[in-house]
């Protein structure tokens, strides 16, 4: 019996295939009787060029922002052309959460102080 307390693989690893699968949109297309030139297929998300990527990325902006009440650095990502966050870290719901709590901490820290802890004979 071992007397450690490591956790050991059994056996070798074992590497899966990794298959790319069409989009759905392209699977649940339609046939239809309409000539090529009037006809409409789904674009394939995988086939998007570097510069439509590019832009995309360009048109956020990253932010940091100190949030006082709740005592907290907040993470954002910002869409440039409407100001709307797209991302944030904590969420919103986090923030009002510890700024709620921070608030409580500071009515009970000036209503009861603290003990003292020394004691003189």
């Amino acid at each position: 019996m071992s007397a450690d307390f490591s956790i050991k693989p059994i056996g070798t690893p074992v590497a899966a295939p990794v298959v790319q699968l069409a989009s759905a949109a392209a699977n649940d297309t339609v046939a239809t009787e309409l000539p090529p030139s009037q006809s409409v297929t789904a674009a394939d998300i995988s086939t998007r060029s570097r510069n439509d990527l590019q832009t995309s990325r360009e048109a956020l902006s990253r932010q940091v922002v100190v949030d006082r009440d709740a005592a907290a650095v907040v993470y954002q990502v910002v869409d440039r052309r409407t100001s709307l966050v797209v991302k944030q870290f904590p969420e919103e719901a986090m923030l009002r959460r510890r700024a709620y709590f921070r608030t409580l901490d500071l009515m009970n820290a000036e209503r009861d102080p603290p003990a003292a802890t020394d004691r003189r004979a």
